[in-house]
């Protein structure tokens, strides 16, 4: 059949951060605050662009009229003092070497990026002419990270008008992406309706919370994120939601950097979840020492944990996964451990085709 191509959404030219398993050489672009307010009006906007020639700031907080000059640090920060901004909310945009460029470092960046659907109508993650639920952004303060948050959740067609609770899946973006990331990229609520609309899967709530959250490393992030799926993201769900607030009616999945937050919550909460999927993600096998101290919490829950979770199953993109070694060297402290678990992989690599295929394949297994 004709394949179709659509382009949707704002192109963001400066690269961002892709979900992924490995270490990378830091950069200043890592901690850079890219607006910056230092009192009485005056705003520093920052980007990162070591190899360019030339930067300009376009937009609407810029001063009509006035041209600024943009500097350039050693570290490859260019930078503009914006002087008189009054309070409210302004449009900006980085110009690099001639080319339009919409802050990297921003909340939002995850969020510009274009969108191209390629396939024909009857792809799985299609928007198909069928029910469709509804997909919502809701903000809830975090008590750990002591701030608001938001976080995306689908609700299945018809909930509005129902009285069922139903049963939850947490589903977790990776590493340089946001709770913007599943619904967008990953055309989860499309995913959802059309599994639904063919009576594949049970009816559920499955919500995507922001896995992402500023630490040093992923080693301090990912128990930042558990805590906060815990006291946080849970509660806030089942005081706002008609749902099913037991371990056998909650399931959680992520992947890559959200498997590993998915991994932890496992070791932390597993009495709480009947259902764990770890897409594309593994601890990493040459730290010994956190090896070591992840064997010692499995043999510590193993017995509890067969008892409890109803499944368990990890997944891999085939070997082209960059997380493929690091995945097959973690199980075999499962192994160790005596937990028992699935395992399936498919060609796909580390990439949303992979993880789409995933969100198919669990959500016509969880709640049954």
């Amino acid at each position: 059949m004709m394949k179709q191509l659509i382009l949707s959404g704002i192109l963001a030219l400066a690269a961002l951060p892709l979900s992924a398993q490995w270490n990378r050489i830091p950069t200043p672009n890592d901690t850079l605050q890219s607006v910056r307010q230092l009192g009485n009006g005056t705003v520093v906007l920052s980007i990162y662009a070591p190899q360019a020639k030339q930067v300009s700031i376009a937009g609407d907080i810029m001063p009509w009229g006035k041209k600024l000059d943009v500097k350039r640090a050693d570290n490859g920060v260019w930078s503009v003092v914006v002087p008189e901004v009054k309070d409210g909310v302004y449009r900006y945009s980085f110009v690099v070497d001639g080319v339009k460029v919409y802050d990297p470092a921003s909340p939002t960046a995850g969020e510009t990026s274009a969108l191209a659907f390629v396939g024909n109508e009857n792809v799985f993650y299609a928007m198909k002419k069928v029910p469709h639920g509804a997909v919502a952004q809701r903000y809830y303060e975090s008590k750990n990270l002591k701030t608001t948050r938001r976080l995306h959740v689908w609700t299945p067609a018809g909930y509005e008008k129902s009285t069922d609770k139903l049963p939850v899946l947490y589903l977790i973006h990776g590493g340089g992406d946001t709770d913007n990331s599943w619904p967008g990229v990953g055309a989860a609520g499309f995913i959802l309706d059309n599994l639904l609309a063919e009576g594949k899967m049970k009816p559920m709530i499955v919500v995507m919370p922001n896995g992402s959250i500023p630490a040093k490393d992923l080693e301090g992030e990912v128990p930042l994120f558990e805590e906060d799926l815990v006291r946080s993201i849970i509660p806030f769900i089942e005081n706002n939601y008609r749902v099913l607030a037991d371990k056998d009616h909650r399931a959680m999945a992520g992947l890559s950097m959200g498997g590993m937050e998915t991994l932890e919550t496992m070791l932390k909460d597993y009495d709480k979840f009947g259902y764990f999927w770890v897409l594309s993600s593994g601890w990493f096998a040459n730290n010994k020492a956190a090896y070591a101290n992840y064997q010692q919490q499995l043999y510590k829950i193993a017995k509890g944990f067969n008892k409890t979770v109803r499944q368990l199953v990890f997944t891999q993109g085939g070997p082209e996964d960059i997380a493929y070694q690091n995945g097959k060297a973690m199980l075999g402290l499962f192994d160790k451990a005596g937990i028992r678990y699935e395992y399936s992989e498919a060609p796909g690599g580390h990439t949303w085709y992979t993880w789409r295929n995933n969100l198919y394949t669990l959500a016509q297994r969880l709640f049954k």
